[in-house]
């Protein structure tokens, strides 16, 4: 149970980063650069957030018999 919630959780933090993302580029379309700049850092951040909790759900409920 912990694995699925663990890995809900980062595949949670990766749609979120791909929302920021896109945030980001509907910005640059519309000429804001500086909405490209700061939503790119946030989707950077969530995606290490997200990618952080997968990895640490793999090796934490890893099945070390």
């Amino acid at each position: 149970m912990n694995r699925i919630f663990g890995y809900l959780v980062g595949i949670v933090w990766l749609g979120l980063a791909w929302g920021a993302f896109q945030r980001g580029q509907n910005g640059g379309a519309m000429g804001y650069t500086d909405m490209v700049v700061w939503w790119t850092i946030i989707a950077g951040l969530l995606t290490i957030a997200g990618l952080g909790a997968l990895i640490g759900t793999t090796i934490h409920t890893a099945d070390r018999s």
